[in-house]
């Protein structure tokens, strides 16, 4: 073991260099001040290994090989690294070189500055910490501490961390930055600040300064001086580009227009104003504090779409339009821009006054009108409407009406197996505070309902065809009906009324589809087969004809069938 260990340090010993002094224009000694260095003045040259080392005066402790250097100090290592400063300790048994006093250290075109600085040349670290700035072809960064690996160009940085970019700063406690590749690894709250334009927030990831392309992670967020901000578990977000791309539980809010996206899985482009979500998907506007919309579909896309108007202006009394009169051109043209939203497949949307589903939706939120396609249904209260195509149009942030095209049929259940129905061609349901007030059916409008006694018991079945029905309702119960002259219709007892007799052709109830709660639009009930409107004509025609031959035949109609 004794000569294992002796073998190991002479090895060591063996492996340590010498300092040697290459030049001096004097050399002295001083046994009383400085009994074991070398006075030295003028124009110094050490050498160490493949480090040069310059100044105007030292001492050198040959034995201890060592030296401290004053004025004008320079080491050369290398074709790519220079260290400056007025002072220099070095220890050549260590290789460790202490700058002090007007440090810099220059590598490969980066500039390292701070009054006190220790390179190791033994680990190729440097590291300053009475505050310090590196300086590249890109950024400038300052801190407390710092740290910089000339072989791989890496920095590290702590304490009132601040890198300056030409169209940012980025500031921390804490930032990786490697001065080759221009990229900051994020290891610690940070915050990027594009002046007036963005803000990016983020304690994990990393942030190329020279593309602009990042990777953030840990939710965070983008945010953006026109309201909008983006949040998720990974954003890769690309700047320059405007592009965003997140993954797990992306939030993105506009404020301006009070809407907020949710997903799992979405991207942006912040030129186009465009985006989507999918995965869970979720918009939410609550521009209405009181009514929040909240909509789902397998997939959200959202756009904000810009156009100009233009206004009127008074000329001699008269409300004229500004555009044919020439003034000042930024005078007419108003900037403007909406939102339009496309939701696609497996659509539901819940508000308090209003709930629909169907296979794909159109907002439009310049026209506040939302377009439901795709077997839509809408529930207000106690009613149900329904069409081949509905569309929404709201006032005031409310309701105003709802639009049916093709096989449109509005219903309200009465009883156990009693349903109101109205159905036809085209409906128009008009809302008064939420209510549905009156409606109107124009074309084949067919109306099944069930009228009451004063005490609640039902009269009959009330069946009508004509060309037109309108209908008020007062506290959500019909008060009215107005028919056409060319209206045909029949009372039919209860007792009398068979299955086919309560439900008119285009009849389905779909209430088990109706989310009656927020969390109610994720739920996926099946869908309500819609009646085939024609296979149910045939089959009421044969039964007329049928009535008909029984009644010529002087036949009574068959109550039990």
């Amino acid at each position: 073991m004794l000569v294992v260990f002796f073998c190991c340090v002479l090895s060591a010993q063996q492996k340590k260099s010498m300092v040697y002094l290459e030049q001096s224009a004097t050399l002295s000694f001083d046994e009383n001040r400085m009994p074991d260095a070398q006075i030295l003045r003028g124009d110094v040259r050490f050498r160490h290994d493949s480090a040069l080392m310059y100044c105007d005066s030292a001492y050198f402790f040959q034995n201890d090989n060592s030296l401290h250097a004053f004025g004008n100090v320079r080491l050369v290592q290398g074709d790519s690294l220079e260290g400056f400063g007025d002072v220099l300790y070095y220890n050549g048994n260590t290789k460790l070189a202490k700058f002090r006093s007007r440090v810099r250290l220059i590598h490969n075109g980066t500039v390292l500055t701070t009054d006190s600085l220790n390179y190791d040349r033994a680990k190729d670290i440097a590291y300053y910490f009475s505050g310090g700035e590196i300086k590249d072809s890109l950024n400038t960064l300052t801190s407390s501490w710092g740290q910089y690996t000339p072989s791989n160009d890496q920095a590290l940085f702590r304490g009132d961390v601040l890198l300056v970019h030409p169209k940012f700063t980025l500031e921390s406690d804490t930032l990786l930055y490697n001065t080759a590749t221009y990229q900051a690894d994020l290891v610690s709250p940070t915050r990027i600040l594009y002046e007036k334009e963005t803000t990016i927030l983020s304690s994990n990831g990393w942030y190329n300064t020279k593309s602009e392309c990042s990777m953030l992670l840990d939710r965070s967020q983008v945010i953006h001086e026109d309201g909008k901000t983006l949040t998720g578990d990974t954003i890769f977000y690309d700047k320059h580009l405007g592009y965003g791309n997140v993954i797990g539980n992306m939030e993105s809010v506009d404020s301006t227009r009070q809407v907020t996206l949710y997903g799992n899985k979405g991207e942006i482009w912040e030129d186009d104003n465009h985006g989507y979500a999918t995965d869970s998907a979720m918009l939410v506007d609550w521009s209405d504090s009181l009514k929040y919309t909240y909509m789902h579909a397998d997939t959200l896309f959202t756009a904000k779409i810009p156009y100009t108007t233009y206004k009127l202006t008074m000329v001699d009394s008269v409300l004229v339009d500004s555009v044919w009169m020439q003034p000042d051109p930024d005078t007419i043209w108003v900037d403007t821009s909406y939102m339009k939203v496309r939701a696609f497949y497996n659509v539901r949307i819940y508000r308090e006054d209003v709930q629909m589903v169907c296979d794909s939706a159109h907002y439009n939120g310049r026209d506040s009108i939302v377009t439901l396609c795709g077997d839509p249904v809408c529930w207000n209260e106690d009613q149900q409407v329904s069409a081949d195509t509905i569309t929404v149009y709201f006032k005031n942030e409310e309701i105003d009406h709802i639009h049916g095209v093709g096989n449109a049929i509005a219903i309200k259940q009465e009883g156990l197996n009693e349903y109101n129905q109205l159905a036809g061609k085209e409906m128009f349901a008009f809302l008064k505070d939420g209510d549905i007030n009156v409606v109107e059916v124009n074309g084949n409008a067919e109306t099944i309902f069930y009228p009451r006694e004063d005490d609640g018991t039902y009269l009959g079945l009330n069946k009508t065809q004509s060309s037109f029905v309108k209908i008020y309702f007062v506290d959500r119960n019909i008060d009215h009906v107005l028919f056409t002259t060319a209206t045909t219709g029949v009372m039919i007892p209860m007792s009398q009324t068979v299955e086919q007799d309560r439900y008119l052709l285009t009849f389905f109830w779909a209430d088990h589809e109706r989310p009656r709660q927020p969390g109610d639009i994720f739920l996926n009930p099946h869908r309500t087969p819609r009646p085939d409107a024609q296979s149910a004509s045939a089959i009421e025609e044969e039964d007329d004809e049928e009535d008909e031959d029984k009644r010529k035949s002087g036949k009574k109609r068959d109550t039990n069938k």
